[in-house]
């Protein structure tokens, strides 16, 4: 479905068939239009040899292959999704034969392909194997795979990673992935949807489930979005350039089998905008040093910021409101945090927005030595703030018997009069 809608967004057709004939395991691309609920799209398949002895791989395999208790492997999927602020859905893929990690990569490593869709592709099959490994508490080298190693799924990694090149884009986005319910069938047996393999390959990915029983995330689609390293998060302000829409093998009930790709540029005036987690307990029998420590448990933790303030409780009791700042993916664990060390016995958070600007280093060299200074910058590139590290500048403080401020102050001077370009 991603080479469909690489295809309709804009990539030439000749040049993943170009990729596939590079690979030379006696597989090609074919390319139709159809029509998945009403609305028009482009369709890849890529067909393989019905007969498994003309497969080029075959040979390597059985070449190298170890005693029949090694050949365990992850099969849990028949299928791939790929996922682009779009709908999600799954195409049918052919069985293979084992095949063992290192023989997968070789393929790779010997097509006549550019360095950087090889590294892409080869990423994306470690990425497998470590799972798997993972998985089944097994050694790499001992993996090897079924369906995820079939001809077909091996044209579609690289020709993912080659499509994706082609397109000239240099960031992935992505919304929530619906990864689908209900079961599946694999050489283990029947499993739960997502199969342990896509959970594990899926990493900190944000899913749900929503839509008709069926797998909608599998494997082999888990694996390209780790290899595009696709970042999750609303849609930004971006001018659309071209869209395309990939299908499907079937009808789904209730959706269309599409998956949408849209390709732009993100207006260079937009400020960036995330969700951020806003945690919030009143403590009124804790002395200020536990909150304290407090404090710098959770700034360890990974809070963005943690800030106190004296509150007014009922009965005339003073207390202390404590915030916490998070990425929302860490409320469940900051929350322990507050309840294992704090004696509060109740708290609550929320989800917002967040707008800030974006920001970098540079340096200077102060006679006492060098000094970070963290540069927010507005429209255009635009210097908005910059201010010298706290803690390069008390550590300078400290070893030279400086006062802070004239260390501050100097390398503030530095960085007014270091020329434009080098900021």
């Amino acid at each position: 479905m991603l080479l469909g809608a690489l295809v309709d967004a804009g990539v030439p057709f000749s040049a993943l068939e170009e990729v596939t004939a590079a690979l030379g395991v006696g597989a090609r691309l074919e390319m139709r239009k159809v029509s998945r609920g009403g609305l028009a799209a482009t369709k890849v398949e890529v067909l393989t040899p019905e007969n498994a002895a003309a497969d080029p791989l075959r040979a390597k395999h059985e070449h190298a292959s170890h005693s029949p208790e090694d050949h365990r492997h992850e099969t849990y999927s028949h299928s791939h999704e790929k996922h682009a602020h779009g709908e999600h859905t799954h195409e049918g893929h052919s069985h293979g034969e084992h095949r063992a990690l290192s023989t997968i990569l070789g393929v790779i490593r010997s097509a006549p392909l550019a360095e950087a869709v090889k590294e892409r592709a080869s990423f994306a099959f470690q990425l497998l194997g470590e799972a798997e490994a993972a998985i089944h508490s097994m050694p790499i080298e001992k993996i090897h795979f079924h369906e995820v190693g079939a001809v077909d799924t091996i044209v579609d990694i690289v020709c993912a990673a080659a499509g994706s090149a082609a397109l000239g884009v240099d960031r992935w986005m992505a919304s929530p992935l619906n990864v689908g319910s209900g079961t599946v069938e694999c050489a283990h047996g029947t499993l739960p949807v997502p199969a342990p393999a896509t959970l594990a390959l899926l990493g900190n990915a944000p899913i749900y489930a929503a839509g008709f029983p069926m797998e909608r995330v599998t494997p082999t689609g888990a694996v390209i979005l780790r290899m595009l390293n696709v970042q999750y998060a609303p849609l930004p302000a971006v001018r659309i350039a071209a869209s395309g829409y990939g299908a499907g093998g079937r009808e789904t009930p209730g959706q269309p089998n599409l998956l949408r790709l849209l390709v732009g540029e993100v207006d260079s005036t937009e400020i960036a905008t995330e969700q951020i987690a806003v945690m919030e307990t009143v403590i009124d029998d804790s002395s200020p040093q536990l909150v304290a420590y407090v404090s710098e448990l959770l700034l360890a933790a990974g809070a963005w910021d943690v800030y106190r303030v004296a509150v007014q409780m009922k009965k005339g009791r003073t207390g202390v409101q404590l915030t916490v700042l998070c990425s929302p993916d860490l409320v469940p664990t900051l929350r322990d945090v507050l309840f294992r060390e704090t004696t509060t016995i109740g708290l609550h958070w929320r989800i917002e927005n967040k707008s800030s600007l974006a920001r970098d280093f540079t340096e200077v060299q102060t006679e006492w030595g060098p000094v970070r200074i963290k540069i927010a910058r507005w429209h255009s590139n635009e210097i908005a703030n910059a201010a010298p590290e706290y803690e390069d500048c008390r550590k300078i403080a400290t070893a030279h018997s400086v006062a802070l401020k004239h260390v501050m102050q100097e390398a503030m001077r530095l960085f007014a009069a270091k020329p434009e370009e080098g900021r």
